[in-house]
């Protein structure tokens, strides 16, 4: 990198090199923009791929669709950007593509490389050009008066040459990453339920039980008068009710709700996306909790015979979906809860390995999650560090020899 002898000059952006400049969106790109024919709950369904961008063959008669040939590739194969309206993300797409009216693609034109600009637009913070109200949106006209920094186009090339070879990077940590949460799954499936057995505990029998024989139920009431007040997030566990809500919904008076420790369980009745039948969640992050009496609390009844660790991933698993669905109809949801009493739930019958292999088969998983979280830690910094390096070489405060 080189910094050498470069002036630079204020602009609406800041300060650049005084040989870039500052252009609209609108000046650099040809807009495309999908027009997506109506379609019913039904069809709507069927249709594979992310929204709003598809790549399934499926949908022709939906959405518009794009080829991007030899005529249209003016700067390389990496084709041209597309601008989701309602999650601002830009990316290079090539070949055929199904787009809809929920985004904007954009084909670069002759002075501006489609890298470059990818790499730029991921690097706005779009809040700032939002329109709309309940729902962030980014129309034509706004995106077309973005600011974009053109530097000259061999630099720009450099400038996406490094950020995508960053690019590389994370995204090999995040298949990486991908394959470990896919191979815990796999584990999960299989070890929670018996199907593959660890080679010590093979001749050993499971036991058929019931939550009851195991769990007894927490009604503790909070009469210490602690203040941790939290909420049970199906994909996060126990969090702080300021943190999930931004706000304290609680009551000032928490006398009444449930004061859980460190270890004990907690049934959140709610559905959720990927838990139909509500979530079981381990208090780990805190010693005490003050949870609403909506919930249903446990704790074992004997953790030297029983693993929390295991209960912990089995709950995780879903595997109570089954007796839930036989306890907890359809048609007796209110207000977003399941209708699940404390005697129904722990009537539910569960079929479990002995203390040793629970605790050997937590093992293995408490392993996996030590490797998940390994990779999303590296993931974190990889991004941290791309975006350093974007704040640098976006803004020409490191400037890239070329050569």
């Amino acid at each position: 990198m080189d910094n050498n002898n470069t002036i630079y000059k204020d602009t609406p952006l800041g300060k650049i090199p005084n040989d870039w400049e500052v252009k609209e969106l609108g000046d650099v790109v040809f807009f495309f923009d999908g027009k997506r024919k109506p379609i019913k709950d039904s069809d709507r369904a069927k249709i594979n791929g992310i929204y709003p961008y598809y790549g399934a063959s499926g949908i022709i008669d939906y959405v518009n669709d794009f080829i991007f040939d030899e005529e249209l590739i003016l700067l390389g194969e990496d084709g041209a950007n597309i601008i989701n309206r309602s999650s601002p993300l830009a990316f290079r797409v090539a070949g055929k593509i199904w787009v809809n009216n929920h985004a904007h693609v954009l084909k670069p034109k002759r002075d501006i490389e489609a890298g470059y600009l990818t790499e730029f637009l991921e690097s706005l913070k779009y809040n700032k050009y939002n329109t709309g109200t309940a729902q962030p949106k980014l129309n034509k006209e706004v995106c077309s008066s973005i600011p974009i920094v053109i530097p000259p186009l061999p630099e720009q090339k450099a400038i996406a040459h490094v950020l995508g070879l960053m690019d590389a990077v994370i995204n090999k940590n995040n298949q990486l990453l991908a394959q470990k949460e896919l191979q815990k799954k796999w584990l999960m499936q299989n070890l929670l339920t018996g199907k593959k057995r660890l080679q010590k505990f093979e001749k050993e029998k499971w036991e058929e039980t019931s939550l009851g024989d195991l769990f007894e139920r927490v009604t503790r009431k909070n009469s210490e008068q602690n203040t941790n007040v939290v909420t049970i997030s199906a994909q996060r566990g126990f969090v702080k009710q300021t943190d999930f809500f931004n706000k304290t919904i609680a009551s000032d008076i928490v006398d009444n709700y449930f004061l859980v420790e460190k270890g004990e369980f907690c049934y959140n009745k709610s559905y959720s996306n990927g838990y139909p039948w509500g979530a079981t969640k381990r208090l780990k992050d805190f010693e005490k909790a003050v949870v609403t009496t909506l919930y249903i609390c446990f704790g074992l009844k004997n953790s030297q015979k029983n693993s929390g660790d295991f209960f912990e991933h089995f709950f995780e698993a879903n595997l109570l979906d089954k007796g839930l669905t036989k306890i907890a109809h359809e048609g007796g949801r209110a207000h977003g809860l399941l209708n699940v009493t404390p005697s129904d739930f722990f009537s539910l019958k569960i079929t479990i390995p002995t203390s040793g292999e629970q605790t050997a088969i937590a093992q293995v998983l408490i392993t996996a999650d030590k490797e998940i979280q390994v990779l999303k830690t590296k993931a974190e910094k990889l991004r941290e560090q791309k975006k350093g390096l974007m704040q640098q070489l976006l803004t020409g405060k490191k400037r890239l020899a070329i050569i």
